[in-house]
């Protein structure tokens, strides 16, 4: 029995089988235009794995399923390109470089302006904007006179001036060169929140408290798995950036450290955590993190010294 269907919501993400794709992508191509829009709506344009929005797609169905949002409504998207140029970088253009996200994405507005008049549905996957960052840390390096605001990248309240995308936010220091955080959404080593916050009450509760030797211990009894993490996609965000040397790279990550240098990247300087920064209860997991060879300037600390870095009960929060 064969039935026509509507009103469902379409999160499959490959084009129809045998389609002539009226936007062909040329990945690696010179410029937005010979390599083509990406296009990741459900529409007969379709040229990509994946959808706009990403993982905030699937709430995006749930308002069109509830009648909240018009499914054909396409955005307008006046007033909204960058406010701050980026690129291109060489990395752009090399294919082999970028494989998990559009270079060209932000420039989509003026690239295909054209093309969107005329109603096909392309969107931005990247947006560009200024924003203030209060950081506690900054605020307290100024009061101890280790920072000083200068009005333009740092302000007296402590606010840093910032460029964000939204892939990442992005910076320039005082002191020469340009500052930049790569945050990657895997918490709790990509086994996600439930089962962080499950290995931290388990973590806590257990005989002798939260202690740096049984650390790994408790994510894989209650996970199977220590570290369900793998970077070899992380650099892609750098080389969007342009970036081809890291001179003072800060992370205990050997596994990023790797994934960063085997892309082309060349690291100068690997940099420790300053351990007056360090919160008492987080030297649980640095500890433990030294002792199973994560980068440390120091010593590896021994089976012995792992039972005396205990952190803070349940209680004490």
């Amino acid at each position: 029995m064969s039935e026509n269907r509507i009103g469902h919501i379409r999160l499959t993400s490959h084009p129809g089988a045998g389609a002539a794709l009226r936007f062909p992508i040329m990945w690696g191509a010179d410029d937005p235009r010979e390599r083509g829009p990406v296009i990741g709506s459900a529409t007969a344009d379709r040229n990509v794995i994946g959808a706009y929005g990403g993982a905030y797609s699937v709430y995006r169905a749930l308002a069109v399923s509830a009648g909240a949002l018009n499914p054909s409504l396409r955005p307008d998207l006046t007033d909204t390109s960058p406010v701050v140029s980026m690129g291109p970088f060489p990395q752009w253009r090399d294919g082999a470089k970028i494989v998990s996200l559009d270079p060209w994405g932000h420039l989509v507005t003026e690239a295909f302006k054209t093309e969107i008049d005329g109603g096909a549905d392309i969107r931005p996957t990247i947006a560009i904007t200024r924003a203030r960052l209060s950081l506690h840390e900054v605020r307290e390096a100024i009061a101890k006179g280790r920072l000083k605001a200068d009005g333009e990248v740092v302000h007296a309240s402590g606010d840093v001036a910032v460029t964000k995308a939204a892939i990442d936010p992005v910076w320039h220091l005082q002191g020469g060169g340009a500052g930049l955080i790569v945050y990657n959404r895997k918490e709790g080593r990509a086994l996600g929140e439930v089962t962080k916050f499950l290995v931290y009450n388990a973590r806590k509760r257990q005989p002798g408290g939260d202690q740096a030797a049984t650390y790994f211990e408790r994510t894989e009894c209650v996970a199977g798995v220590q570290d369900a993490r793998f970077q070899q996609l992380m650099p892609d965000v750098l080389h969007w950036l342009g970036i081809t040397k890291i001179d003072r790279f800060v992370s205990m990550s050997n596994m990023k450290h790797e994934a960063i240098t085997s892309s082309g990247i060349a690291i100068g300087e690997r940099v420790p955590i300053p351990a007056e920064l360090v919160p008492p209860d987080a030297s649980v997991e640095l500890e433990a993190k030294k002792a199973a060879g994560y980068f440390s300037a120091e010593a590896t600390p021994t089976e012995e010294d792992l039972t005396h870095v205990v952190g803070r009960d349940l209680k004490d929060f």
